[in-house]
C-alpha cells in the first residue's frame, strides 16, 4: 500500500499537467461519427444499428437451457467495449438472465474509436437499444446493468422527459461514474479545462498513477494485452465523460423504479463521497432503492476476483427485490453512508494488486502490470 506520500504526489503529478499542457501545441477537438436520428433502430445477433445507420457491435449471452426470466441491457465503462460483460454475462446466462451488451461509439470496434461521441448520443443510443429490446421480448422483465461510465450512461438515459423508464423493471448501477466537478479538487478541474481546451487531441495514458481497477491480476494482464482496450486518451474525450458524469450525478434524485447500487471499498477510480451523496439522493426507501457495499470489492467488481459474489447478489435482486442479498452486503450501506465504513483511498492508502496476488499465491506473475481504467 502507499500512505500519504504517494497519494500526494499522485495528486502534483496531475495538477502538474497544467504546466506541461502550455507548452504544446493545440489540435482541433473530434467527435465519433453520427447521423441523423430518422430511421428505425434495430438489433440482429451481432450487431445494434441506432436510429442514425450507425452498427454498433453487439454481443449476446442467453441461458442455454430452461426459460429466461429476465433481459439485461448491459451498458460498458470509459475506453472499454462489450468485452467488459465477457464474466458476467455467461455467469448470468447461467442463471437464467440473457444479457446484451454493444460497443459504445468511439470504443471497441465502434465508429469513431477513441473520439467522444457526446454524451447525448450515447444516451439517446441507449434508449433507443431498452425500446427495442423490449419491443423483441415486451413479456420479460428488463433490466440495465451499468458498469462504470456505463453508469453514468444509464442514470442520464432514465430520467428526463424522453426516458422510457416504463419499459425498465429495474437498474444495477455498479461503481457508477458520478464522480462530477462538484465533487473534484480544484486542481483537477482547473487542469481538464485546460488541457481539453488548448490541446483537446493530446493523448494521455495515466501510466504511473498505480490505480489499478481490479485486484484479478490474470484480468489486468489481459487488459493490457487487449487490443481493443484504448489505454491512451484525449483529454476531449476526458472532458466530454466528466460532462456525463456531472449530468449523472445531478439527476440521479429523479431516478425511479428499483435501483440497486454497488460499490467497492478498494476502487481507486471513483471516490467513495459522490457514491455516498448519489445514494443518499435516490428516491424512495430501501428495499426500492439499494446500496451494496463490498469491503473486498474494487472498481471491476462483477471480474474481480470475488465477482461471483456479486453477480448472485444481482440475480438475487432480479429475482426479487425486496429480499434480502445472499451477500447481505446491503447491511453495511449504512455505516457507509454515515461516513463509518470508508474507503481505502479516504485513508490515504491503496493496494496494490501484484502485492496481493503475491501473498495469495504461490507462483505470482513476473511483472507488475501498470493498467489504469478511466471511468
Amino acid at each position: 500500500m502507499s500512505g500519504n506520500g504517494g497519494a500526494r504526489g499522485s495528486r502534483l503529478g496531475r495538477a502538474a499537467l497544467v504546466a506541461g499542457l502550455l507548452g504544446l501545441a493545440a489540435c482541433a477537438p473530434a467527435l465519433a461519427p453520427s447521423g441523423p436520428p430518422d430511421g428505425l433502430a434495430a438489433m440482429t445477433p451481432l450487431s445494434f444499428r441506432a436510429r442514425d445507420g450507425i452498427v454498433l457491435p453487439l454481443r449476446s449471452w442467453e441461458p442455454a437451457k430452461g426459460p429466461v426470466r429476465a433481459e439485461i441491457l448491459a451498458l460498458h465503462g470509459f475506453n472499454d467495449y462489450s468485452g467488459a460483460f465477457e464474466t458476467a454475462g455467461p455467469a448470468l446466462a447461467a442463471r437464467g438472465i440473457a444479457v446484451h451488451a454493444y460497443d459504445q461509439r468511439g470504443f471497441g470496434t465502434a465508429p469513431g474509436r477513441g473520439l467522444w461521441p457526446g454524451g447525448d448520443i450515447l444516451v439517446r443510443d441507449a434508449r433507443e437499444a431498452i425500446a427495442t429490446l423490449h419491443a423483441r421480448h415486451p413479456e420479460r422483465p428488463l433490466y440495465v446493468l451499468g458498469e462504470s461510465m456505463g453508469g453514468a450512461i444509464a442514470i442520464t438515459a432514465l430520467t428526463g422527459p424522453e426516458a422510457p423508464r416504463d419499459l425498465v423493471a429495474g437498474l444495477v448501477l455498479s461503481a457508477p461514474a458520478v464522480w462530477g466537478r462538484d465533487t473534484m479538487p480544484w486542481s483537477y478541474r482547473a487542469a481538464l479545462w485546460l488541457a481539453s481546451r488548448v490541446v483537446p487531441g493530446l493523448r494521455l495514458s495515466g501510466k504511473g498513477l498505480k490505480r489499478y481497477p481490479s485486484d484479478n491480476l490474470p484480468l489486468l494482464y489481459r487488459i493490457a494485452e487487449d487490443p481493443l482496450w484504448i489505454r491512451a486518451t484525449r483529454t476531449d474525450a476526458m472532458r466530454g465523460v466528466v460532462d456525463i458524469m456531472d449530468q449523472a450525478y445531478a439527476r440521479a434524485g429523479a431516478l425511479g423504479g428499483p435501483v440497486l447500487m454497488l460499490y467497492g471499498l478498494n476502487d481507486q477510480i471513483i471516490p467513495a463521497e459522490p457514491i455516498r451523496e448519489v445514494a443518499r439522493r435516490l428516491p424512495g426507501e430501501p428495499p426500492l432503492q439499494r446500496l451494496a457495499v463490498y469491503p473486498e470489492g474494487w472498481h471491476l467488481l462483477t471480474r474481480d476476483l470475488q465477482a461471483e459474489v456479486v453477480l448472485d447478489d444481482i440475480a438475487a435482486w432480479i429475482a426479487n427485490p425486496a429480499a434480502p442479498l445472499p451477500s447481505r452486503a446491503e447491511e453495511r450501506a449504512g455505516a457507509f453512508l454515515k461516513g463509518e465504513l470508508t474507503s481505502m483511498e479516504e485513508h490515504d492508502q491503496r493496494a496494490d494488486p501484484y502485492r496481493l496476488w503475491q501473498a495469495r499465491k504461490p507462483a505470482p506473475p513476473p511483472q507488475d502490470p501498470t493498467v489504469t481504467a478511466p471511468p
